[in-house]
């Protein structure tokens, strides 16, 4: 809950107005020093808009210091865009073709994560700002200087200005939730072996503390990085092992623990504090992480032999909660470690496939998984490009005078539904008309007296962007309006009449906005969410099949063909995660989408889980049980993939976000897969909480055939293969999961639908 409290810190009144001071402060030193100082109009423009891109229109994640950082790290890029967009602008060909390409790449880079994200439309505007006339090549050195100081009077703003203390890092999270399954993992060495309710309690609320929406934006590991990839993977994996200590089930009592599997709780204890400790930067030995390997090397060999369905059920879940701590300390490392992390050649390659590769390969699979129709950052981008591209064009054969205001209003008003950007557009448009008017009067009033509008500005910026974050679009609009007019006369003489170009530019660029959201999947990520659910479901249905029939006739072990699977979980991950932040009809129940996608990474895991050894064929009776099963689980998933698809009257309607915390996923943050691969995401996520089972013989709700009974175990000494209950036991886990996604009320909980 702490880090709720640092992310509304800093959304709230208080860091906004801590914002627009740094901005005001800024932006007016290197215009004022420029414009009077140096006698440089050029490159006080530039200065000013550096700033304003960068800090107003920009919405880094994160303290002034994190801020500063990417700034810092961006600025080179920001050269380039200025450069390019200096000569391209000369001709209406070149700077329409520029706006193509180079929108639609800023508007793409946004899958790198929300720092990425963040920074692109103030990277955009950057590259814009070259389209205000005069188009002057001439001046390419005055416009890097301005831009140049700018930013450097941001970043120092950004450090030392009132700072803000750093919210909670997702590696303290971690390491936070390692200490809690060290002692869990100890607890579980004394009788009788289970949690008890107050150290399930602490595993629950560990693990709580790691889903991506409790923790601030800049703090999490969501780029395409190798470390991000095994901080995010370390994360998921303490969640999932603190779950499965929570649901270890109880032994059986004429068996004592040793037998069940040798050494696990005590090996998982050690490995965990050594992970904490590995985290927090004050250890460096992974001595344990390797003797838990062992001893998980022993604990898969005991668990080859027939057993009871007791002890069979124990063996299997000891052996879970020994694969999630071997893949949370592995992660760890690599996290801690990057590509200087030693993995032991026993590792699997598959679920740590971005181990030891480097960072431009690694974004170039980020960028190839997302590079398609079906994607909505790739929709999202050609959108945006479009957009940009006409106005630009407009711009161009109408020689509007200030058409860079036109391109402004397409970057800051376009939304991702059509509904939305129409919304946004009419509440701007009235905001841009009432500061025109207030601007047309001023401007009257005062006329060419620059010192009014010089000493006026730092007030009517602070304004603009305390009051615009604050009061909505048409405030902010309406306040900017104020800005540029100050700005523009002190450039040059100007009238009443730069309000009505302004209020022109903002319609034509709304205008656009309107008609490019219109052509382009004007229903935003809704659509493409059912239809990416759907096939996410109709692959987890194909995929239960395959993997029960291996299962029962048993023969080598092999990693499955998931490929398909993965993919369709991606393009589901991507499209809720947009779904998130638009706006939803409050009608009817929601939809629990996340449980669909939970499903999805409980299929693909525990699919690789039961096929990764093989073994001998299963008895006819207990193939004959599995089948079945699979079978019911199949017919439900294909199902629920029917439903989810029929988007012209879906089965549950979203509900409208939560104002008072900000949409996001509770999803593997950073998750992501090579589009040239057979590799899965990262370990699974963690499972829906259960829902009851609805009573005997009531009808089901949906309409749907009810599970029929269980066909007898016909096993005559009572006693069974491993990978017998191991799978009963995944059919049993996607049972619950199918029927939170086809239950009418659609779960319980938050915002996207997830369990409390």
């Amino acid at each position: 809950m702490g880090a709720d409290r640092d992310a509304g810190a800093a959304r709230g009144p208080g860091g906004v107005a801590r914002r627009a001071l740094r901005t005001t402060l800024a932006a007016c030193a290197g215009f004022f020093l420029f414009l009077y100082g140096l006698d440089l109009s050029v490159a006080a423009t530039y200065a000013l808009f550096a700033v304003v891109s960068m800090a107003a229109l920009s919405h880094i994640p994160g303290t002034g210091p994190q801020r500063a950082v990417v700034i810092a790290r961006t600025t080179p890029l920001t050269w380039v865009l200025v450069t390019i967009g200096t000569y391209l602008a000369v001709r209406t060909w070149s700077a329409v073709a520029g706006m193509l390409v180079i929108g639609f790449c800023l508007a793409f880079v946004a899958v790198a994560g929300p720092r990425a994200s963040g920074a692109a439309p103030g990277l955009q505007l950057l590259y814009i700002l070259p389209c205000f006339p005069p188009y002057a090549p001439d001046t390419l050195g005055e416009r890097l200087l301005g831009t140049t100081v700018g930013l450097a009077l941001l970043i120092l703003a950004e450090l030392f200005v009132l700072p803000e203390p750093r919210g909670t890092s997702y590696r303290s999270l971690a390491a936070a939730a390692a200490d809690t399954a060290a002692r869990c993992a100890d607890e579980l060495r004394r009788a009788p072996y289970t949690l008890s309710a107050a150290g399930a309690e602490a595993a629950r609320a560990a693990g709580e503390a790691l889903r991506p929406f409790r923790v601030p934006e800049a703090e999490r590991p969501a780029g395409p990085g190798l470390r991000d990839r095994g901080l995010a993977h370390a994360g998921l994996a303490a969640r999932t092992l603190l779950n499965r200590m929570v649901n270890l089930p109880a032994p059986p009592p004429d068996r004592p623990p040793p037998e069940q599997a040798p050494g696990v709780p005590a090996a998982v204890g050690a490995g965990a504090a050594e992970s904490a400790a590995l985290l927090r930067g004050t250890g460096r030995s992974v001595d344990a992480a390797r003797a838990l390997r062992h001893v998980r090397a022993e604990a898969v060999a005991v668990d080859e032999r027939p057993a009871s369905e007791a002890l069979g059920v124990r063996r299997a879940a000891l052996l879970e909660v020994a694969d999630a701590a071997v893949a949370f300390t592995t992660a760890a490392e690599l996290a801690v470690r990057g590509l200087r992390a030693r993995l032991p050649a026993e590792t699997d390659a598959g679920r740590f496939w971005y181990a030891g590769r480097h960072a431009p390969r690694l974004w170039w699979h980020r960028l190839a998984a997302h590079a398609g129709p079906r994607s909505v950052h790739f929709q999202n981008a050609v959108r945006l490009s479009l957009a940009l591209a006409a106005a630009r064009t407009i711009a161009g054969i109408d020689s509007l005078p200030h058409g860079f205001w036109a391109m402004l209003a397409v970057l800051s008003l376009t939304r991702t539904t059509v509904s939305q950007t129409r919304a946004t557009v009419r509440v701007a448009l009235t905001g841009t008309l009432l500061g025109a008017l207030t601007a047309g009067v001023l401007l009257a009033v005062i006329g060419v007296h620059s010192t009014v509008y010089a000493v006026a500005l730092p007030f009517v910026m602070f304004v603009a962007f305390r009051v615009g974050p604050v009061r909505g679009v048409g405030w902010a609009q309406g306040m900017f309006t104020l800005v540029v007019s100050f700005v523009f006369a002190q450039l040059a003489p100007v009238t009443w009449q730069l309000a009505e170009i302004r209020i022109l530019d903002v319609v034509i660029g709304s205008l656009i906005g309107i008609v490019f959201g219109l052509l382009a999947w004007p229903r935003g990520a809704q659509v493409e969410l059912h239809r990416a659910v759907a096939q996410l479901l109709a692959e987890a249905a194909d995929t239960v099949g395959s993997t029960a029939a291996a299962v029962a006739v048993g023969g080598p072990g092999r990693p499955p063909d998931d490929t398909a699977l993965q993919r369709a979980l991606l393009l589901a991950e991507s499209a809720f995660s947009q779904r998130l932040s638009e706006p939803r009809a409050p009608v009817g129940a929601p939809a629990d989408w996340q449980a669909a996608l939970m499903t999805g990474h409980h299929v693909l895991w525990g699919s690789r889980r039961l096929l990764a050894r093989g073994g001998p064929p299963l008895e006819p009776a207990q193939q004959k049980r599995l089948r079945d099963r699979a079978t019911r689980v199949a017919t439900r998933l294909r199902t629920a993939s029917a439903l989810t698809a029929n988007t012209s009257a879906p089965p549950h309607t979203d509900r409208p976000p939560d104002t008072d915390r900000p949409p996001d996923t509770d999803l593997p943050v950073g998750a992501d897969l090579p589009a040239d691969t057979r590799q899965p995401v990262p370990v699974e996520t963690r499972r829906p909480v259960p829902v009851d089972p609805p009573a005997a013989h009531a009808p089901p709700a949906d309409g749907l055939p009810a599970p029929g009974p269980e066909a007898p175990d016909g096993a005559e000494d009572g006693v069974a293969l491993p990978r017998f209950y191991a799978g009963l036991a995944w059919l049993d886990s996607l049972t619950t999961d199918v029927e939170r996604v086809i239950a009418p009320t659609g779960g319980s909980g938050g915002p996207d639908g997830a369990a409390p």
